[in-house]
């Protein structure tokens, strides 16, 4: 057995989704009735709720990535200079 107030939920999300619809239709038959022109209006169409993560535009090393240019460096040792330490 299922209570009714569980399955109230199944019953209005399609009444929910059409009360655009039906607002519209009656609009235009009232606007009829009036004499004047009703146009719907326009609606942005539905979006994901979820959204994508930021792309990383660092130099950073992602993991599993390797960077020629970073590792060159740090393996790299720089020369002395001798005129200095006297």
């Amino acid at each position: 057995m299922v209570c009714i107030a569980c399955l109230l939920p199944l019953f209005l999300v399609p009444i929910v989704n059409l009360l655009p619809l039906l607002f519209d239709i009656i609009m235009g038959r009232v606007y009829r009735l009036l004499g004047w022109d009703y146009r719907k209006p326009e609606r942005t169409p539905a979006a994901c709720p979820y959204k994508p993560a930021a792309a990383n535009k660092t130099n950073a090393n992602v993991a599993g990535e390797h960077n020629a240019i970073d590792s060159d460096l740090t393996n790299k040792a720089l020369p002395v200079d001798d005129a200095k330490l006297d």
